[in-house]
């Protein structure tokens, strides 16, 4: 049992690690575009660069999961990331700029896909919910790592000594964490046909695979981070222009958003054990539902308007806590022989779907209004409630041995 924990804290770790190591990023980003001399239109391309690399790198390294396993392909992901970060504070060019954000979107991508397949190892291990346990942690690592470059930014630290510091720090950690990560993937396990070699068994997994429910997964993440990435892009904004707030209200929305995110994040594993994956998912996005519409609520400006569509995106964050944690579980689960290409499909559209969710919000709010603009995200919840019984719990394809527990 003592193994056990220890692969649960160490994976809870590297989804910190991760969560910090991208919000240095992101709080920097003012920072660094006045440094580079970046325009907002070179930054925007920039950004759309980050979403590309990381999608590639979440396809390699699926690939790579289901040859040699996922923890050299956390170690090495989050190794390299920890150095990646000097990369744009030490850019002088946008040109430069931008091939250091391409580096680091491929290896934030390869490490996201990584860890979640070790999270469904040890979950699957535990024989209960505590996927989002390990996506929580993401968020208190996100929020440690915005309050250490606000902290910098205000001391007038120097950026590059600051982020050079900091993913030394990072190596530390990973190479702390490194004992307990799971050093054989359920994934890498032996195939049904004594005489299959693993790499024939790899070739026919998408024979054996379910490719409905594989889609099906894929279409319903893509419509959860749409959902979600359209908070993070937009709550603040649309608190400021619609009841014409000062930005520092607006950002209370996004503040609000996250801060319910996160503490639902860490009470949703024991409910999910409780109704299961397909209630926390298809409730998640009825009320998540819910909080778009009273934020969406028309009234007239003011403070107490305002309070309310802070607290429907409250709300919002409440709803989609448990969306993506459920949804990278049953992609892990589908398969055993090559569960690290099932889950970097899920995670990959996914990740489409947070790219995709603000520029569609842009899109028609721009020739209509915001409050409209934000209409696309209740369909995209109306779809993820419909097909919410495609994150059940079937036996992985391909498995004809017990659970690994990792207590021996």
């Amino acid at each position: 049992m003592h193994r056990l924990t220890r692969a649960r804290a160490a994976v809870a770790t590297i989804f910190g690690l991760n969560g910090f190591l991208a919000a240095l990023w992101v709080a920097h980003i003012p920072v660094i575009t006045e440094h580079t001399g970046t325009s907002h239109g070179q930054l925007g391309a920039m950004l759309l660069l980050v979403g590309a690399t990381a999608f590639v790198g979440m396809q390699v390294c699926g690939r790579l999961i289901d040859r040699i396993g996922s923890r050299p392909t956390t170690l090495v992901a989050a190794i390299v990331l920890c150095g990646a970060m000097l990369g744009p504070v030490l850019a002088t060019t946008p040109g430069w700029l931008a091939l250091a954000l391409a580096v680091f979107g491929f290896t934030n991508g390869s490490l996201d896909v990584s860890m979640n397949a070790q999270a469904v190892q040890v979950e699957r291990a535990y024989r209960r919910p505590i996927m989002s346990a390990f996506h929580g942690f993401f968020s208190v690592g996100g929020l440690l790592g915005s309050g250490v470059v606000a902290v910098g930014l205000w001391m007038d630290w120097p950026v590059a000594v600051t982020v050079a510091v900091l993913g030394a720090l990072g190596l530390v950690v990973v190479a702390f964490a490194s004992a307990g990560l799971v050093g054989r993937d359920v994934g890498m396990a032996e195939s049904s046909a004594p005489d299959a070699s693993h790499e024939d068994a790899s070739r026919r997994w998408w024979r054996e695979l379910d490719l409905r429910r594989l889609i099906l997964l894929a279409a319903v993440a893509f419509a959860a981070m749409l959902a979600e990435g359209t908070a993070y892009d937009w709550s603040a904004l649309h608190v400021v222009e619609t009841f014409g707030t000062r930005e520092a209200i607006g950002a209370i929305a996004f503040a609000g958003f996250s801060a319910a995110m996160m503490v639902a994040r860490f009470v949703i594993d024991p409910i999910a054990a409780r109704v299961g994956p397909v209630a926390v998912v298809r409730w998640g996005a009825v009320i998540g539902a819910i909080g778009m519409l009273i934020a969406l609520i028309p009234s007239g400006e003011g403070a107490p308007s305002a309070i309310i569509a802070i607290l429907g995106w409250a709300v919002f964050g409440i709803g989609l806590a448990g969306l993506i944690p459920q949804i990278f579980t049953a992609a892990g689960n589908l398969t055993t022989r090559a569960g690290g290409r099932a889950i970097s499909t899920v995670v990959g559209c996914g990740y489409l779907g947070m790219l995709a969710g603000p520029a569609i919000v842009g899109a028609i709010g721009g020739v209509t209004s915001l409050r409209v603009g934000l209409m696309p995200v209740l369909f995209a919840l109306a779809f993820a409630a419909w097909a919410a019984g495609v994150v059940s719990a079937p036996q992985p394809v391909g498995s004809r041995r017990r659970h690994d527990t990792l207590e021996t």
